[in-house]
């Protein structure tokens, strides 16, 4: 039987980064995938620049495209806002060249990697027994990256608190001239769907279009429809070719723990994707380098691992996420005192959420009195 310090289940951002960053202290690891590398990974593949300028290594090389302007289109009442950067504010990749990329880097440090390789279950003890499609494998922590369904998170006993939202996205081919129209800025349009947007992501040679939504509700909403007048809002009337993946986000943290059995939930298995506009891949790596340094740090004793683990998160990436998912509330529930305040201040909240992006800035802990201030400055 095979043995290691820590398996990562999962060779997304999350475990590919918790793989890199547990090889520079000569921990051994190994990465557990069930498919072959690299693989397509259904994502709209915006990487905000807080994400990657915290990046160890240069990944110019998967970089589809990249863009220092976004358009934020609302409702007619509204002119679409546009936000600037000498920055690339969101830099568009394909999930499955840039996962693979960060493995890479991890295996050239020496980190293992087993592909075809589904976990079956788990035998819990002092040691954790992975039993998968190819044999058992031992180790002592177990890092689960396992995406938002995280089987992982399942066989360890969790159940689910986190609220996931679905999400509807098309690879999509159109015709040169919508093509050069469209792929010179990053686009989102509010209310496209009811309670999220959708979006327009330029690829190198095709454009990634989704509606998704963004918050809790209990409204059946026919996400295809929803994606046929999108189209149609875009402009496009021809489409040469088209793939559709479906998929879900959750959009709100686990309200137990996020480490048991000497499992670490990290990236969406956790559930710690940005609850307003469900952007993932940046805590995605930011949770997998937490779990990774926790692991360093303690020294691999399990319970200070566990402390450490927790009490990064909760430094940085799950105040964060909980005062966004009362924004997001607000922002897509209440869309009659939101359109109030973006009628005066629409460019200021493009400009704040920029640099959220960025990684200029926080959202505001104290984001009741700011929304009821200025709700009342615009109102009197």
């Amino acid at each position: 039987m095979k043995s290691f310090d820590v398996a990562i289940i999962g060779s997304g951002p999350a475990g590919a980064s918790a793989a890199f960053e547990l090889s520079k202290s000569g921990i051994s690891t190994v990465i557990i995938e069930k498919e072959t590398l690299p693989r397509y990974k259904t994502c709209g593949g915006g990487f905000v620049f807080r994400g990657r300028k915290n990046m160890p290594f240069d990944i110019s090389s998967v970089v589809e495209k990249e863009f220092h302007s976004i358009d934020t289109y609302f409702s007619k009442k509204h002119p679409h806002l546009t936000t600037t950067r000498d920055q690339p504010i969101i830099t568009m990749v394909m999930r499955d060249a840039f996962d693979n990329l960060i493995v890479e880097k991890a295996k050239e440090n020496g980190v293992t990697l087993l592909q075809n390789h589904k976990v079956l279950d788990i035998t819990f003890g002092e040691n954790q027994i992975l039993h998968t499609s190819e044999g058992d494998i031992q180790a002592k922590f177990i890092i689960a990256a396992d995406g938002a369904l995280s089987p992982i998170a399942k066989i360890a006993g969790w159940k689910e608190t986190r609220t996931i939202i679905p999400a509807l996205e098309y690879e999509v081919e159109v015709p040169a001239a919508d093509f050069e129209r469209l792929s010179q800025n990053v686009r989102f349009d509010i209310d496209a769907i009811p309670y999220g947007y959708g979006w327009c992501f330029p690829k190198k040679n095709h454009l990634s279009i989704g509606v998704g939504i963004f918050t809790k509700t209990t409204k059946k909403i026919n996400l295809k429809e929803h994606y046929a007048t999108y189209l149609k809002t875009l402009g496009i009337t021809e489409i040469l070719s088209e793939a559709a993946h479906g998929f879900v986000i959750p959009v709100t943290p686990r309200t137990d723990v996020f480490v048991q059995k000497n499992v670490f939930l990290t990236g969406d298995a956790a559930g710690l994707a940005d609850p307003l506009v469900a952007e993932g891949i940046s805590n995605a790596i930011l949770s997998g380098i937490h779990a990774a340094e926790a692991i360093v740090e303690a020294k691999l004793d399990p319970e200070k691992a566990a402390a450490l683990y927790t009490a990064k998160l909760e430094a940085v990436i799950l105040p964060e996420i909980r005062t966004g998912a009362k924004l997001s509330y607000h922002f897509y529930h209440q869309k009659t005192f939101r359109d109030i305040v973006l009628k005066k201040y629409g460019q200021k909240v493009a400009e704040a959420m920029t640099d959220l992006f960025m990684g200029e800035r926080t959202y505001p802990t104290d984001y009741k009195a700011t929304i009821s201030r200025k709700i009342k400055e615009a109102i009197f």
